[in-house]
């Protein structure tokens, strides 16, 4: 039996968030566990949104609803299965991320949490808080903190 069943990552479409994706990937196929890739978004406001559609034109569905958050779990997804990730769940959930990622855990009944350290290291992420701290303290699972930077 394997250590982890359930494993969630979260990505924001970063570069960084995607070497989590990747090392999450690879924990899940090892564990042949299931795969939960979350991405948390904030619709934008309708004045942002058209903004957006007048400079996109015939893309501007990428700025509409959860759609970019849908993409960016897309690309996720194919990281994911390219890296041997079998059982792959994607979650796009609007709200702030700590609070997201600690709601899919919950929801997934999730064993292990893998986040990258964006954030970690930073005057900001110190003085107000970063997503990799705050999950590994309010989580109540494994977290697995992922060098990305």
């Amino acid at each position: 039996m394997s250590a982890y069943t359930t494993v969630v990552v979260g990505t924001d479409g970063s570069s960084t968030s995607y070497v989590a994706v990747e090392r999450a990937a690879a924990v899940a196929r090892d564990a042949e566990a299931q795969l939960v890739i979350v991405s948390a978004y904030t619709p934008a406001s309708r004045e942002d949104t058209a903004d957006a559609e007048d400079v996109l034109g015939d893309e501007a569905y990428q700025v509409r609803g959860w759609t970019p958050a849908e993409e960016v779990l897309r690309t996720a997804e194919d990281k994911a299965a390219a890296i041997g990730a079998r059982k792959i769940t994607k979650v796009a959930e609007d709200g702030a991320p700590a609070d997201v990622l600690r709601k899919a855990v919950e929801n997934h009944r999730a064993d292990l949490l893998v986040v990258g350290n964006k954030g970690l290291n930073t005057l900001s992420g110190r003085i107000l808080g970063s997503v990799p701290s705050d999950v590994a303290r309010r989580s109540g699972v494994d977290v697995l903190i992922v060098h990305t930077t």
